[in-house]
């Protein structure tokens, strides 16, 4: 969504990473790597942010470093507007998710909610086209520019592990999540 605001796709990803890491000072080829993009257009985009204010670089050793100036008026528009586009692009994938199958529970923990105790970023249970999920899970790491780890449970198995108390399923069932679909007891 934002692409369609920015004209460009790198500078997006950028914006998203620095404004998610206010402290951290990133060198250009550890940008690269993190949004995966071309160094030519990091480069181009870093001196964008630059000249705009919005990123200080210093050089430390032999690489330059770039990071949020904290200063920048609009760092704060500009977060509330990547935290609502966030909510947008989740709310696609959430879609896209229970188009792919037939869902009985889908839940959305970790990081999806601030959460680095939790062993998964989203459960899903029920019957899943897993080509036709990972497809769609591969474009919102694209697109957001981060990985999420996903766990997939046949109906049975969740029972099944829930009944027997595994850890593992526990552990996300007593955390902190937003449950999306909540079908799994139902009859099917």
């Amino acid at each position: 969504m934002l692409e369609q605001l920015f004209s460009s796709r790198t500078r997006v990803k950028l914006l998203r990473l620095f404004l998610t890491n206010p402290t951290t000072a990133f060198y250009v080829r550890e940008l690269t790597r993190k949004i995966d993009e071309q160094l030519n257009s990091v480069r181009r985009e870093l001196a964008n942010l630059t000249s705009l204010g919005m990123v200080t670089s210093h050089d430390n050793a032999d690489k330059k470093f770039y990071q949020l100036n904290p200063e920048f008026v609009l760092n704060d528009e500009l977060k509330a507007l990547l935290i609502k586009s966030q909510l947008l692009t989740e709310q696609a994938l959430i879609r896209r998710i229970r188009e792919a199958g037939k869902i009985r529970y889908l839940a959305l923990t970790g990081s999806f909610v601030g959460s680095k105790q939790v062993p998964t970023d989203m459960l899903i249970v029920g019957k899943v086209d897993k080509l036709l999920l990972t497809r769609i899970i591969d474009r919102f790491q694209r697109d957001m520019g981060r990985e999420i780890n996903y766990t997939v449970l046949t109906t049975r198995e969740y029972s099944d592990r829930r009944d027997l108390g595994d850890k593992f399923l526990v552990t996300i069932l007593n955390s902190n999540k937003v449950v999306v679909v909540d079908n799994v007891n139902e009859e099917e």
